[in-house]
């Protein structure tokens, strides 16, 4: 099968798309929150923004998930590890002794390739036609200055770019430095996980929403955020360890 860095989905003309911020593991923290909203998986759709895997008790529901028709992932840079641990082991002793990979030694050998072979599929950015305009879905990060159309070729040869979008947060701290950052080209809004937040922020066209589902030992996080983005824009969250609705306007 040819690897595909960027997908493209057309307008939900039967129902209500979302994207659901770094999972890690919390996978039935996300089922209540669908289960909250009446969810209709014949319908609606869920988009997710990466590192479905490690630091939850629930990383090996990974396959369980990317197997439903209405759940769609990009790659996170905790899937890259796991891709990377296979062949490079300090990949896979940083990985799982201190990034939350831990788990992946209870996988039976059998088991194994299989999750590989769904992980390394995975795209590296979305693109979802709304009603409130194009959105893409990026795990980490776009270089300042580079127009969408050009970011989305790039993947496809440019492994530097692979790592700005899975791993950089550059963007972020110069935020945090200057208090704004500068839109991208080419797209109305673009949705980040990777860096946690205590609450989604919404600067330029950016949406960060990972909201630390599985940094449960963090007062300031440990919530899973639910953006709406069609038909209409609206947050839905759940805090992990009360399992009670938080309240955020988009």
């Amino acid at each position: 099968m040819s690897y595909t860095p960027f997908k493209f989905f057309g307008k939900n003309s039967r129902g209500r798309d979302f994207v659901v911020g770094d999972i890690h593991g919390s996978f039935s923290a996300l089922e209540r929150l669908l289960q909250r909203i009446d969810f209709d998986p014949e319908a609606d759709r869920v988009f997710s923004v990466g590192d479905l895997i490690d630091r939850g008790a629930e990383s090996h529901r990974v396959i369980e998930f990317l197997n439903h028709s209405w759940f769609h992932s990009i790659m996170g840079n905790h899937e890259r590890m796991l891709l990377d641990s296979e062949y490079n082991a300090a990949v896979l002793e940083n990985w799982t002794r201190y990034n939350g990979g831990a788990w992946w030694k209870r996988v039976p050998e059998h088991i194994r390739p299989r999750i590989r072979n769904v992980l390394a599929q995975l795209p590296l950015a979305f693109e979802v036609s709304t009603a409130n305009g194009h959105i893409g879905i990026v795990h980490a990060d776009i270089p300042t200055g580079i127009p969408w159309h050009q970011f989305i070729r790039s993947l496809e040869s440019d492994p530097d770019m692979e790592e700005y979008a899975l791993w950089s947060r550059n963007r972020y701290k110069h935020f945090k430095m200057m208090g704004r950052t500068v839109a991208v080209d080419g797209i109305d809004l673009v949705v980040f996980g990777h860096t946690p937040v205590s609450k989604p922020l919404h600067t330029a066209n950016f949406y960060y929403i990972d909201t630390g589902a599985a940094l449960l030992d963090d007062k300031a996080l440990g919530t899973l955020t639910l953006l709406q983005i069609h038909p209409v824009m609206a947050l839905h969250q759940l805090d992990v360890r009360t399992e009670e609705d938080v309240h955020a306007p988009a």
